[in-house]
């Protein structure tokens, strides 16, 4: 994934959280220019800034709050070098691929012209497979996805009885999607911020979506955006890609 990255260099990170997948790039990367890491918690760049000054003394490094769905403005003299984006974790998955390629043309606009984006994809497989990986039986999974009742409960004066509901991970083979449902274990109600909504047995809440793509699916996407893909880098299972991708 180095190699071609040019001296000086600008690596943007888009949803960059904590930075720790990065710095696996950036040990190959010694005369890269500047790093820009974009989030949208100035906690956690100021985190990653401070971890990775100490690491990577000779790096300029650029935190950018933001909301990486929309164009964001690079610091100052950087916009005109050249610039490779990074977005290596499977978020991709979690819009439909209509928004998928949108995403992909607002990175395209902050790395034009001529700009690189190295993108992970989860790949399709077995059902079974996805179904036990998004409900493992140490339960992680449904632990995260209660989690948004209980953040719902805190920030949202909610009134879930998150032992009330049950984690569900079913793969939608029409959609080629796991879907995470919150599933009403009774018949029940709760309240955020005074509205009352109320759940028969069964009945489920849809949290999220994960998209999964065969190679060539999701680079179609990518030249629906305007992309040229390249290289595809790939586990020997062939269970998750990293793919790259040209502008211009």
């Amino acid at each position: 994934m180095a190699a071609g990255v040019p001296a000086g260099a600008v690596l943007v990170e888009f949803g960059s959280g904590s930075s720790r997948k990065t710095e696996i790039l950036l040990r190959e990367l010694p005369h890269l220019g500047s790093y820009v890491a974009v989030d949208v918690s100035d906690s956690a760049l100021l985190e990653a800034k401070t971890r990775l000054a100490q690491r990577f003394p000779n790096l300029d490094i650029r935190p950018v709050v933001g909301d990486f769905s929309y164009p964001v403005s690079l610091p100052g003299g950087l916009a005109a070098r050249h610039k490779v984006g990074f977005f290596p974790g499977s978020t991709i998955g979690n819009v439909t691929p209509a928004e998928a390629a949108q995403l992909l043309g607002v990175f395209r606009t902050v790395l034009s012209p001529s700009g690189r984006l190295i993108v992970g994809v989860d790949l399709k497989k077995d059902a079974r497979r996805l179904v036990c990986a998004y409900d493992d039986a140490a339960g992680v999974t449904a632990a995260f996805n209660l989690n948004l009742l209980a953040r719902i409960n805190r920030e949202l004066d909610g009134s879930f009885d998150l032992a009330a509901f049950a984690h569900k991970a079913v793969y939608n083979p029409r959609h080629g999607r796991i879907e995470m449902h919150l599933e009403s274990t009774r018949r029940q109600e709760a309240s955020i911020r005074g509205r009352i909504f109320r759940f028969g047995a069964g009945e489920c809440i849809h949290t999220e979506n994960s998209y999964k793509y065969a190679m060539g699916e999701f680079q179609d996407v990518a030249r629906s955006a305007g992309w040229h893909p390249q290289r595809v880098w790939t586990d020997k299972d062939n269970l998750f890609s990293v793919h790259e991708l040209m502008s211009g």
